[in-house]
């Protein structure tokens, strides 16, 4: 039996309840601290502030963390920049897949968020996921392909890359999210 299955599991009604920031995965809670270090978090604004301004799409509008989407009742992940593309004036959170999601790495997360939030957003079929590494500047860039994420591209601090879903499309330029 592996480890995970022995753990307790846990619902979205436990997660409402608890102090701090977590995520839920597969029942699974996992703490979301400590809070995130500066650079990683200038990295973040500035994807957040490169896709904003690139946006070209009336139904959607990217989003900062912490936010909470909740994909059931035993997955809540708090992205830390998605596009949702879903009304939220009467919602405390996000039901849909996003068409996409950056990650930036940190000590506390990284190995979530290569591998387990990595086959959850595959499985939920997120077009494209995007993980940053803010020390070594490094982005890879996948997209769905029949159900499997396929790593489009493999970027070193600098860099332009265009997005498209669905009629909308929004770019990231990497040189100003590392200057």
């Amino acid at each position: 039996m592996a480890a995970l299955d022995m753990l307790e599991k846990y619902k979205y009604e436990d997660y409402k309840k608890w102090e701090g920031r977590w995520e839920l995965i597969d029942g699974i809670p996992y703490a979301m601290s400590p809070a995130p270090y500066p650079k990683h978090q200038r990295v973040v604004a500035y994807v957040w502030k490169e896709l904003s301004e690139g946006l070209d799409c009336e139904k959607c509008e990217a989003f900062l963390s912490p936010i909470d989407w909740v994909i059931d009742d035993e997955n809540v992940v708090q992205p830390d920049v998605a596009i949702f593309c879903e009304d939220y004036e009467d919602k405390k959170f996000f039901t849909k897949t996003p068409p996409l999601i950056v990650e930036v790495l940190s000590l506390s997360t990284a190995l979530k968020d290569v591998t387990t939030k990595f086959v959850l957003y595959e499985k939920k079929e997120v077009k494209y996921y995007i993980i940053i590494n803010p020390e070594t500047e490094e982005v890879e860039i996948f997209e769905i392909e029949n159900k499997k994420f396929e790593l489009k591209k493999k970027l070193k601090s600098e860099g332009l890359y265009r997005f498209e879903w669905d009629g909308c499309k929004t770019e990231i330029d990497f040189k100003k999210v590392f200057k």
